[in-house]
């Protein structure tokens, strides 16, 4: 299966991060964009200044969410007016069963530490 990945644009930037894990978990840029636009569910992330959102995908036998975690940062393009904001698309990722609400966010291993490095660069 090809996947065609996003491409930055004016208003949304995509790691490199996210989109390994939208190859890996399956996700479309529609998908990752619909669960923005519709959470079921909002928290903060776990790396300071981010946000992640929950949107349940269950089925029959399946029970799962798809998690989306992103930042939002003042635009740098100069020919835009100043007020635009960016969406930095940071991960992805589809969470077996049902989490519970709570503080941090449910994550897999490693992502922190790809976190951290993308924070310092």
């Amino acid at each position: 299966m090809l996947i065609k990945f996003p491409k930055d644009s004016y208003d949304t930037h995509w790691t490199s991060h996210v989109k390994k894990k939208m190859a890996f978990y399956g996700l479309s840029e529609q998908r990752i964009k619909g669960v923005i636009r519709n959470p079921k569910r909002k928290e903060d992330g776990v790396a300071p200044e981010t946000v992640a959102v929950m949107q349940r995908n269950d089925k029959p036998k399946k029970n799962e969410e798809i998690w989306v975690m992103y930042a939002k940062r003042k635009s740098n393009i100069k020919d835009q007016k100043s007020k635009l904001s960016r969406t930095i698309m940071i991960s992805a990722w589809r969470y077996p069963g049902i989490s519970k609400k709570r503080d941090g966010v449910p994550m897999p291993d490693g992502v922190m530490e790809e976190l951290e490095k993308f924070l310092k660069a």
